[in-house]
């Protein structure tokens, strides 16, 4: 099956037999705490020669609750994620929510990223398409995998195929997500990477009342099929103590514990490509 290659920074995603990584915290909530994960990730990258991409929000405009933190904002979000490409080296990735903040934002980024809840809003799918920019589209929990031909479309009609799609599983009854790994290669028969949210997949949407659950437990199975399923990449939300996590501490892994994970994921990953 034939699927693209999509550069985000110096890493290119699908059109090969490497697996990608993209990781980060939820969401910024300092300099040091983001900086810190982001040093951890890069040494990850060195001992065990895979390409990563940083991901972590400057907003969370989308949060169960009022109370909930959302992160520093958009200006200074950003300063921090370029502090993080200038010392790790590493290419960075942050959602975007709407068409207003994309002419900064796709400045600064080397991929934008549009939420699974705003995958079908049209001016902002346009306005991200427009920067030049690689468009990260998270499939909402709504959709069946055929539906992202029209984000697709969207995308190529502002001349654009800088395309990935993101699987994070879909809605299953109330506080609940379920993956569906057919969707995998359904999307990728699309033309375009597809990316398995390894971390979302397993949230549990306002299970918490004023905040959304996990089971962090199921992180590495589904991963493990998600890549088994051919996947072009794996995201992963990533922190120091994910238990004190400002956001989506309950479907984070702890960023000290990740290399194991990922030794198998590569592994598989052989055997798939092969």
């Amino acid at each position: 099956m034939f699927v693209k290659k999509v550069k985000i920074g110096n890493v290119a995603v699908g059109g090969g037999k490497s697996l990608i990584f993209i990781a980060g915290p939820c969401v910024i909530e300092s300099e040091k705490i983001t900086l810190r994960i982001a040093e951890k990730l890069k040494k990850l990258s060195d001992n065990l020669n895979l390409s990563v991409v940083f991901k972590s929000s400057y907003d969370k405009a989308n949060r169960t609750s009022i109370e909930s933190y959302r992160g520093p904002g958009l200006k200074k979000g950003l300063k921090i994620l370029e502090k993080v490409r200038e010392i790790t080296g590493l290419p960075i990735i942050s959602d975007v929510h709407s068409a207003g903040e994309i002419s900064y934002a796709g400045e600064v980024l080397d991929a934008v990223q549009i939420p699974a809840f705003l995958c079908r809003q049209t001016d902002l799918i346009l306005a991200a398409a427009k920067t030049g920019k690689p468009v990260n589209i998270k499939k909402g929990p709504f959709l069946a995998p055929w539906d992202v031909k029209n984000i697709i479309h969207k995308i190529q009609s502002a001349g654009s195929d800088k395309i990935l799609i993101t699987e994070r599983g879909v809605s299953f009854g109330y506080n609940n997500l379920v993956v569906d790994m057919r969707a995998i290669p359904v999307m990728r028969g699309f033309g375009f990477p597809v990316v398995y949210d390894a971390t979302h997949s397993v949230q549990l949407p306002g299970g918490m009342g004023a905040s959304s659950g996990g089971q962090r437990e199921f992180i590495a199975p589904l991963a493990r099929a998600a890549v088994s399923a051919g996947c072009d990449a794996v995201f992963m939300e990533v922190h120091e103590c994910p238990d004190k996590a400002l956001c989506d501490g309950p479907n984070m892994l702890n960023v000290n514990e990740l290399a194991p994970l990922i030794r198998e994921l590569m592994e598989i990953n052989c055997i798939v490509r092969k």
